[in-house]
């Protein structure tokens, strides 16, 4: 769905989050071996190479994992980069194909010894050795349980971009909470400070409430801030400002707005019941990891900001007067985008 405007003013999400960002002092040396580690399997044709380096990734894990030792830091860009890998190999192929290509990354997530002899698994492979060198039981469980959902749900967004076809608000929210790959990126927490939490903790009211207020915020956010680059490659389809304007009738600047205010009820929420947590009988590790998720919900907002991934060369603009004027074609996916309407993106 192409919007009928040309620009849109942003919300001020920055101003409702009172969390405090940082960055990770071990930025610079574990983001080049990331890269360079990516980089030497060769994946990328010479356009998507660019919009890999355009991704800032690991500046995004900077921000997001800042509390991170240099081991545990390594191993976060090492994911995020190799979920662009997934991403990027997904997002030209088939419903059909991106589930073969889902299974193959949860086959070698699950199984050490599993190998179709694609570069995926090997990659896959190697990340998660270190993975689970510190990891313990319980996270590693839940950490292929979640990569066999954000793998489906990928492979769902696929089917939907073939047809066309835009979710009610309500069938949106659990697809965009697992093909986000959000959930999976919070359960690196665990891994990263030490920790192991058992299932009941997940299922404590209080800590669900922060838990997903805080992927929802992620979210929602990050689609108002996607949606113009979406757009400009005709993948809309997977974001919630779209959902938005379909279902409820509102204008891009509508949808933008009614997106402002329900991060606003989001932050609140992950606000007060962090609060509650201190008062509860869960164990302390459960509230290290959800103040852990606080550094996602600020840090994202921040990066976005300070690359070019969403809002091109007019990003420190954007931050300043928050208005987005709609771009044309991408002119670096000129090549295998044709704008139309339909289509999806997941970040």
């Amino acid at each position: 769905m192409r919007p009928s405007t040309s620009q849109f003013t942003i919300p001020d999400i920055l101003s409702i989050c009172p969390l405090e960002d940082a960055t990770n002092p071990w930025y610079k040396e574990a983001a080049a071996e990331s890269r360079a580690w990516v980089n030497s399997y060769n994946v990328f044709t010479d356009r998507k190479r660019a919009f890999f380096i355009q991704g800032s990734n690991e500046l995004l894990c900077s921000h997001v994992y800042a509390y991170a030792g240099y081991e545990e830091f390594r191993t976060t860009c090492d994911f995020v980069n190799l979920l662009f890998v997934l991403d990027e190999i997904s997002d030209d192929q088939s419903g059909a194909d991106a589930r073969i290509t889902g299974d193959a990354f949860v086959n070698a997530m699950r199984y050490p010894n599993w190998d179709d002899g694609s570069i995926l698994a090997k990659m896959t492979h190697e990340f998660r050795e270190r993975f689970v060198r510190l990891a313990g039981p319980n996270n590693v469980r839940r950490f292929a349980d979640l990569s066999e959902q954000y793998t489906d749900c990928v492979a769902r967004e696929a089917e939907l971009r073939e047809r066309g076809e835009v979710l009610s608000l309500d069938e949106f929210i659990p697809l965009r909470r697992n093909n986000s790959a959000v959930l999976l990126c919070y359960s690196l927490v665990e891994y990263i400070l030490g920790i192991d939490l058992p299932d009941e903790v997940f299922e404590h009211p209080d800590f669900a409430d922060a838990y997903w207020a805080a992927c929802d915020f992620v979210c929602w956010s990050n689609d108002v801030y996607s949606y113009d680059m979406e757009q400009s490659k005709g993948h809309t389809g997977n974001n919630v400002v779209t959902v938005l304007m379909l279902e409820r009738g509102l204008s891009l600047q509508e949808a933008s707005e009614y997106i402002g205010q329900q991060c606003q009820s989001q932050m609140q929420q992950f606000v007060l019941a962090k609060a509650r947590l201190s008062s509860s009988n869960l164990p302390a590790d459960a509230i290290r990891y959800i103040d852990a998720l606080g550094y996602w919900m600020i840090g994202n907002l921040v990066w976005s900001f300070e690359t070019t991934r969403y809002f091109g060369a007019d990003h420190l603009r954007v931050k300043e007067t928050r208005i987005v004027y709609l771009r044309p074609c991408d002119m670096i996916l000129a090549d295998d985008s044709d704008c139309s309407d339909s289509g999806s993106d997941s970040e």
